[in-house]
């Protein structure tokens, strides 16, 4: 996205393919498209450059904040972000309660794959392959550390990086 920019203040938005006017000039929907850096610069259109946003599942990010730059001639773009909350609240799930309840749907569901094999055991005592025991007892066990971990995270790095290392059993029975 580009911003025109006038005495160091931006003025407009516009986006890439749509026409804009500055002042008593029109530029067709394709100036940003097909002309330099330089000539952009040259009418006051100021490339926008985004900083790094925190991750909105774990934030509240708000809309950006824009600054000129002058000596670059670009508009950077920087987010405010609020780490969401860790705990429930009386409006609201917290972080580690829905991180906790996707960790048990995730384990439910690679259960859920080879839970006929518990059904036909206990119908017609038809043993369940070792494959599939090893396996289910490793998606428990992956479930109950992350449950644990996830719980006793205390702030959203830490949250975070729990998440960032799971270790579910990838391998195909």
């Amino acid at each position: 996205m580009f911003a025109i920019v006038q005495n160091g203040n931006i003025v407009q938005f516009i986006q890439p393919n749509v026409g804009f006017t500055i002042g008593e000039k029109q530029y067709s929907a394709r100036f940003i498209q097909n002309s330099t850096e330089a000539e952009r610069k040259a009418v006051g259109v100021y490339e926008i450059i985004y900083g790094q946003q925190q991750d909105q599942r774990f934030y509240w990010v708000d809309s950006p904040n824009y600054r000129v730059n002058e000596t670059n001639q670009t508009v950077e773009a920087t987010f405010n972000a609020t780490p969401k909350a860790l705990e429930d609240n009386l409006e609201s799930k917290g972080l580690k309660s829905q991180w906790i309840a996707q960790t048990k749907q995730t384990a439910g569901l690679m259960l859920a794959q080879t839970d006929w094999t518990v059904i036909r055991k206990a119908e017609r005592n038809v043993d369940i392959p070792a494959s599939v025991v090893t396996k289910r007892a490793a998606i428990v066990a992956e479930c109950d550390r992350l449950e644990a971990a996830i719980t006793g995270a205390d702030s959203v790095e830490a949250l975070m990086a729990v998440l960032n290392a799971q270790g579910w059993p990838n391998d195909h029975l």
